[in-house]
């Protein structure tokens, strides 16, 4: 049996509430309790954290398209899925959805494959997210318009089939069958409007058939008119839905994000990252094209945004800088609202017993990562990681 141990730290943060001089008590690779200091037994091995430091739920990113210099289009396979963990790693993410891009049905299959293999020796991998390539061709953002198609009994054979791990399936409704979305959520798997021209009826009858999550909300869709209220409406009125926002400061202005976080649903943080995080190389080839990084802006030579260079621990920070949202409600749209929606809060978003021992240390002012924890594995040991 494993030894126990404790993480000590000044503030702890458990994803509901906060506590000062406590302790994670960790056996393992679960959470036995959080306690007081002064609870811990004299005889069991501890770690304090610097004077000040934060310990909370480690990080869920729920849309990684690449890092480490690795795009998981490009490289769909247990290899490449492990540079991009280890990149995003250092940045506070514990767990994430690889996510692809639309591209053919062959590359969805590799894709899962190679998350179902990656599942079995990483933890840090609890999911595939496939964006795409079910899409509006009227929204298409940076996504090539000649992979994206309507789905067929093939691809809903591939996608309902029995898998480890959760699934998450970006999809336009317009471009589908209310059925078809039925079968998603049946055989287990999350759906999410995105790269969309729905109208508010057509999301409406999706939200009935079992669709519940909006990928990046407000880009790439119908946008919220005085008498056309989209997805967008939708999404901000219902208190069942959960909606990605990039909190970049370039994907949507802070004044629109404020608005969006006094919604009924429950904000997910994302990162919607590209190769260049954690990676060696400024741009990256997206699609034949070449994509740059400037100004934190990641965008093809026309000005298309390409996703984004953005981690988890500067989501974060924004969230409370840009937005003034307090960090302990940033700190949920990072970990337990995105353990909320896959499904996984029994295990996952949360400093509780029973809980996988998931944990990012950081200093509280600038949300640079100190040290992470997967699976009760110590992770990494960097300062200004963010």
């Amino acid at each position: 049996m494993s030894e126990r141990h404790a993480v000590v730290a000044d503030n702890v943060f458990d994803g509901v509430s906060l506590r000062r001089d406590a302790a994670v008590v960790v056996e393992g690779d679960v959470i036995l309790a959080v306690v007081g200091k002064g609870e811990l037994p004299s005889t069991m091995r501890t770690e304090a954290l610097p004077p000040g430091a934060w310990l909370a739920p480690g990080f869920i990113d729920i849309q990684v398209n690449g890092g480490g210099d690795v795009l998981l289009n490009d490289q769909p396979s247990p290899e490449g899925i492990r540079a991009i963990v280890r990149a995003h790693r250092r940045f506070g993410t514990t767990a994430m959805m690889p996510t692809l891009i639309s591209d053919t049905r062959e590359k969805m299959a590799a894709a899962i494959d190679a998350v179902q293999a990656g599942m079995a020796d990483e933890p840090g991998v609890i999911g595939l997210h496939l964006e795409g390539p079910f899409l509006s061709r009227g929204k298409p953002g940076v996504h090539d318009p000649a992979m994206l198609r309507q789905p067929d009994d093939a691809d809903r054979a591939l996608l309902t089939a029995r898998r480890k791990g959760a699934l998450l399936v970006t999809l336009a409704p317009e471009e589908v069958s209310d059925a078809f979305v039925k079968d998603l959520v049946r055989a287990g798997a999350r759906v999410a409007l995105g790269h969309s021209m729905a109208t508010y009826a057509q999301t409406r009858a999706a939200m009935a058939a079992g669709l519940t999550g909006f990928t990046h909300l407000f880009n790439a869709m119908r946008p919220l008119t005085a008498r056309d209220p989209g997805p967008i409406a939708a999404a901000l009125e219902s208190k069942n839905a959960c909606y990605g926002l990039i909190v970049d400061g370039v994907h949507v202005d802070p004044a629109v994000l404020r608005l969006a976080l006094r919604g009924a649903g429950r904000p997910i943080l994302v990162t919607d990252a590209m190769p260049p995080v954690g990676g060696e190389r400024p741009g990256f080839r997206l699609y034949g094209n070449d994509i740059e990084v400037r100004d934190g802006r990641c965008q093809r030579s026309d000005g298309t945004l390409a996703g984004s260079a953005l981690t988890m621990a500067q989501a974060v920070r924004n969230c409370v800088q840009m937005l003034g949202v307090p960090l302990t409600d940033a700190l949920r749209f990072a970990a337990a609202h995105p353990a909320d929606f896959l499904g996984v809060s029994d295990r996952l978003g949360r400093l509780w017993p029973k809980h996988r021992a998931d944990m990012v240390a950081f200093e509280p002012d600038t949300v640079n990562v100190l040290s992470t924890w997967v699976a009760g594995g110590k992770a990494s040991e960097l300062r200004d990681a963010a």
